[in-house]
């Protein structure tokens, strides 16, 4: 197919495809969210012919999905915990499972932590408000009755408090590697706790939940591998979204994928067959028809 349908009309405005102007929720400074949103923009504007669309910065997940269901925003990411509660999440919808982001718990070398439930009493941020690591580390801790001295800070200001010694710990959840976290352990002494001995009763109480190794050699950890959650990613829009636009922005994902893998290595496990294993999320109709026509 080709640029899809410059010419297509767009329901109830009366515009075509080059006149489309999309606004992108993406995540926060320092994030694989922002990364790719804004490699994703260039991707559309350049394939499609729309004006590029504005990459937003926000706190993650659930400002991300707010802004969807209040129509702030046409498009955005999430990870799949994010939304399972909210009014107006049944106008959910879509195009494409992404990768998938890991849950790091990022500890000062200096702290003699090596076990999640010895940061009891601890200084830990939990990630910024309606943050999808906020979600993640609040449902893991109280899971664990582990009860430390918490904040909600963004993984910049975690970053900068861990720097100056203000915090002990943090929580963050995104691809890798994560640029913020790889400067810091540059930076600064940090390892990552192993969650081994915490994931078996915790996932099957929220089973959206998987886990995987992380891999030392991701941040050139001195302290070797370990083993945490990952959660999926999906790339949202709503229900309103015209069929044919869907299709386009879908296609134009995959066919622009080499330029998403210059911008972030996370961009390579996007891949076709997994892209439509978004549960609980009904997948688009426009980015069904475009995985129908390529025989996913």
């Amino acid at each position: 197919m080709s640029l899809l349908t410059a010419a297509t009309v767009l329901t109830g405005c009366g515009s075509t495809l080059e006149d489309l102007k999309l606004t992108m929720a993406a995540g926060p400074q320092g994030g694989v969210y922002l990364t790719l949103g804004n490699s994703l923009a260039d991707v559309w504007s350049g394939r499609l012919g729309i004006v590029r669309p504005q990459v937003v910065v926000t706190n993650g997940s659930r400002d991300n999905v707010t802004r969807l269901i209040n129509n702030q925003a046409e498009v955005g990411f999430s990870q799949a915990d994010a939304f399972e509660d909210m009014e107006g999440a049944h106008r959910l919808r879509a195009l494409a499972r992404m990768h998938d982001d890991y849950l790091q718990v990022i500890v000062r070398n200096d702290v003699p932590v090596t076990k999640l439930a010895e940061l009891s009493g601890m200084r830990v941020s939990i990630g910024a408000k309606d943050s999808g690591v906020e979600i993640i580390a609040s449902k893991l801790l109280k899971s664990l009755n582990v009860t430390p001295r918490t904040e909600n800070l963004s993984l910049e200001e975690s970053a900068k408090w861990m720097q100056e010694g203000k915090l002990d710990a943090f929580f963050w959840s995104g691809g890798l590697p994560t640029k913020r976290i790889t400067d810091l352990t540059k930076a600064l002494g940090v390892r990552m706790l192993d969650l081994t001995n915490d994931l078996t009763k915790f996932r099957q109480q929220y089973p959206v939940y998987g886990s995987a190794t992380l891999p030392a050699s991701t941040y050139n950890l001195q302290s070797g591998p370990v083993i945490t959650l990952v959660v999926r990613n999906f790339l949202l829009v709503t229900e309103s979204m015209p069929d044919d636009v869907a299709e386009a922005l879908v296609r134009q994902l995959f066919e622009g994928q080499p330029e998403l893998v210059k911008a972030h290595s996370a961009a390579r496990t996007i891949e076709q067959r997994s892209a439509i294993e978004t549960s609980p999320v009904p997948l688009h109709n426009g980015a069904m028809r475009y995985y129908r026509d390529s025989k996913v």
